[in-house]
């Protein structure tokens, strides 16, 4: 996808240079890791040791990109783990939503969520039982448009379903969650994300709508 090149910015520090499709996996899965949990010392360690500069002077997401890196360069993991938990965690009702149907519908488990299982079961996706959130949580959409671009079935891994579901589960909503995210004195690490976020499904919304 030509038009995407610019999600290559985005990627940890890699032996070689991986092409374009596998790239935009790549991010789509680590987006999943840091919303679905606080990072693991692995993966912190990782995004400390990242490379900052793309590939081409001045891509679009270098800048987004090396906010995230600084973030995880100036903060321990237990600040981190802190952060994630007063954000998204707590019992009841937390300071942000990570899920969709809160900004779609402003309720939790409303007609948003049963329009994305029936779209999860025409492509033959299920939630694991043992996954304790909604479908409808961020990071398992990102694991959808990772399983759309890199899996193997061509039927429902390929452009025209990534862009559908795109279309229909992300663009409508993941604006006013980075903002909210943003805007909560809290965010710091997950200021950083989100705005690495918005800046990478900007490139991806841009990218689908030169297809049509």
């Amino acid at each position: 996808m030509s038009t995407q090149a610019e999600s290559n910015d985005a990627l940890l520090a890699q032996g070689g240079t991986l092409d374009e499709e596998t790239a935009r996996a790549e991010v789509y899965g680590l987006l999943a890791a840091l919303y679905y949990a606080p990072p693991g010392a692995e993966l912190l360690e990782q995004l400390r040791v990242a490379a900052t500069e793309a590939p081409a002077e001045g891509g679009f997401l270098e800048e987004p990109w090396r906010g995230l890196v600084s973030a995880a360069r100036d903060l321990d993991l237990q600040t981190i783990t802190t952060e994630y938990n007063a954000l998204f965690g707590g019992v009841g009702k937390p300071e942000v939503y990570l899920f969709g149907s809160h900004y779609l519908s402003g309720f939790l488990n409303e007609k948003p969520l049963a329009k994305l299982r029936d779209d999860l079961a025409a492509l033959g996706l299920a939630r694991d039982e043992t996954m304790p959130e909604t479908e409808d949580h961020i990071a398992y959409l990102c694991e959808v448009m990772r399983y759309l671009i890199a899996g193997d079935d061509v039927a429902v891994a390929n452009l025209t379903k990534q862009r559908e579901f795109f279309a229909a589960h992300f663009q409508p909503w993941i604006n006013p969650m980075c903002d909210a995210i943003e805007g909560n004195p809290s965010a710091r690490f997950y200021a950083a994300l989100a705005g690495f976020t918005r800046a990478f499904l900007s490139v991806e919304m841009q990218g689908f709508d030169m297809l049509n």
